[in-house]
């Protein structure tokens, strides 16, 4: 028996040791799940000392974590904005940079009445979810992978968002064109031989959310030409893409595209495209 703060210490050293870089907080999220209670609850006990046995359920949770399984794979959910999306095996795990391509997304929207908007590649549905809810409206979302679109029907119901979900190749979709103000997409761009070196991408992630051809833009290249379909006359294309891709991103939308604009996600990188037909 030992007491619980030492206990997360312990559990925090074996993440650090395997290089886990958010090793206390994966700890204390996986201890206070065991026990139902927050991080902030779950440090104020333990300032207490009391004694902690550590549930079987709890050490299989470790012990996943510890080889590498994403902390998403084990709790089963991901934090979006303000959204909590169900995830697991079969769908790409939401990243904080991608919350600011919801932002230029709204901040577009705001100024347009009843806007048609449709995400391309949603996976777990936090773009389409997020702007459907943050801004009232009605959004399209398209997925290819049927083990993804468990967890975006899941999501979206969950959330109570006005999503349709077509599910397919978004080349094959039969959506009218020239309809949409906003296309919007979260593409695989991550080129074949720049294989992640992280685990929890590299081993979990979804191969086909990840790669996107010998230079990592064969999908960017046809969202572009799909969007000149979609989009009404004015409308814009946002896109994201790998850090470092911006400039090639951006030549390919100066072929045949207006107001063509790179953006900083939250650390101040170039993680997103836009353009207007």
């Amino acid at each position: 028996m030992t007491n619980l703060s030492q206990f997360i210490a312990e559990t925090a050293g074996l993440f650090q040791s395997v290089g886990i870089e958010s090793f206390q907080a994966d700890a204390e999220t996986l201890i206070g799940l065991s026990l139902g209670l927050s991080r902030g609850e779950l440090q104020a006990k333990a300032f207490l000392g009391d004694a902690f046995e550590p549930a079987s359920e709890l050490q299989d949770w470790i012990a996943r974590r510890a080889k590498r399984e994403p902390l998403q794979h084990i709790t089963g959910v991901a934090h979006f904005r303000n959204l909590t999306l169900a995830v697991g095996p079969g769908v790409f795990i939401p990243r904080p940079e991608t919350e600011s391509v919801v932002t230029i997304a709204l901040d577009y929207l705001a100024g347009i009445s009843d806007p048609k908007v449709v995400d391309i590649g949603t996976g777990s549905g936090a773009i389409a979810i997020s702007i459907a809810t943050e801004a009232g409206i009605e959004v399209d979302a398209i997925e290819l992978s049927e083990a993804a679109t468990r967890f975006t029907e899941q999501n979206i119901v969950s959330h109570g968002a006005s999503v349709n979900l077509f599910v397919g190749d978004f080349r094959e979709i039969d959506l009218e064109f020239g309809r949409y103000d906003l296309v919007v997409s979260n593409p695989p761009y991550i080129p074949l031989s720049a294989v992640p070196i992280d685990p929890e991408v590299r081993d979990f992630d979804p191969e086909l959310a990840l790669y996107g051809g010998e230079d990592g833009l064969d999908l960017i290249r046809e969202i572009i030409d799909q969007a000149q379909l979609l989009l009404r006359p004015g409308g814009m294309l946002l896109l994201e893409h790998a850090d470092g891709q911006s400039d090639l991103v951006c030549q390919l939308l100066l072929a045949n595209w207006q107001t063509v604009r790179a953006h900083p996600d939250s650390t101040g990188r170039l993680r997103a495209a836009s353009a207007v037909r």
